[in-house]
């Protein structure tokens, strides 16, 4: 029990009650072993000159503009795979999931190298294939959250996959089987039979693929750095470039705490409408 209860206190407890404390004080590079506590004039600051809602708006863009895609091409890819007549099915999904066993650094550093404009292989040879525009992070807002967005799709969609997947095999082929026998079309055995079935493991996938995505940082530190501006930034991003770039941590501190209490609002809200937990616990 006291091995667990210290690894629990130097891991979790030590770190939030540490970053609680310096959010109320004045710690920065001239101030970092004699900084004072100032109250919630960090807290103040973050509303006071608007990046709040600003903030919010690009971390709601990245959760939910990565999760909703990446949930459908996840699931698509699992039906496709759960056909019973699929052919080649193990080398498909040895295939797909290629993008889960590579480092993810790596992989962001290589699709960074891709959507160079205009010299990246995305910009050169892919968009001019399909028809469509050249990409430019540096100078678009909108050009840079496709280019996040689609490269976080490539990086998550094989896990959504596999989940969805396996969950898919526990369905009982009898059901379907009775299904034909009445006559239901494919739509409505996705519907009836598919779609209820995988409602709680879509749900959880969702909710802790929400934290996830929430603070992830890679991604955007990497690909755009939070530009062009401040137009891609999240919470998360700005607190970074606040500690490690600026060198003031007490208001770093302050971004964090504000973000992983949104985080676990939401996150409680979202479980107690689905009742996730509830086949769980």
């Amino acid at each position: 029990m006291i091995p667990i209860l210290a690894i629990v206190f130097f891991l979790f407890i030590y770190p939030l009650a540490y970053a609680i404390d310096i959010s109320f004080t004045n710690m920065n590079l001239f101030h970092f072993f004699h900084y004072t506590y100032v109250g919630f004039q960090n807290y103040i600051s973050l509303f006071k000159f608007g990046y709040f809602w600003k903030l919010l708006g690009n971390t709601a863009i990245w959760t939910i503009g990565s999760l909703v895609p990446i949930t459908l091409v996840g699931l698509g890819m699992a039906l496709i795979l759960n056909q019973k007549d699929l052919k080649g099915k193990s080398i498909f999904y040895a295939l797909l999931i290629l993008p889960w066993a590579f480092p993810g650094f790596i992989s962001l550093l290589i699709w960074q190298g891709l959507w160079v404009d205009p010299y990246g292989m995305m910009n050169k040879l892919v968009l001019p294939l399909l028809h469509l525009p050249p990409i430019n992070s540096l100078t678009s807002t909108t050009d840079a959250w496709i280019e996040l967005i689609v490269t976080n799709i490539w990086l998550s969609f094989p896990y959504f996959m596999t989940v969805f997947y396996s969950a898919l095999q526990s369905i009982p082929r009898e059901l379907y089987e009775l299904a034909d026998v009445d006559g239901a079309s494919v739509f409505t055995k996705f519907f009836r039979i598919t779609l209820p079935s995988l409602k709680k493991v879509i749900a959880f996938v969702f909710i802790t693929s929400f934290v996830f995505t929430w603070n992830n940082f890679y991604p955007i530190y990497i690909l755009t750095g939070g530009g062009p501006g401040i137009s891609t930034e999240t919470f998360i991003v700005y607190a970074y470039q606040q500690a490690f770039s600026y060198s003031n941590f007490s208001l770093a501190a302050a971004w964090s705490i504000i973000s992983t209490l949104m985080v676990i609002i939401m996150a409680v809200i979202v479980l107690r409408i689905t009742k996730v937990l509830d086949s769980i616990t």
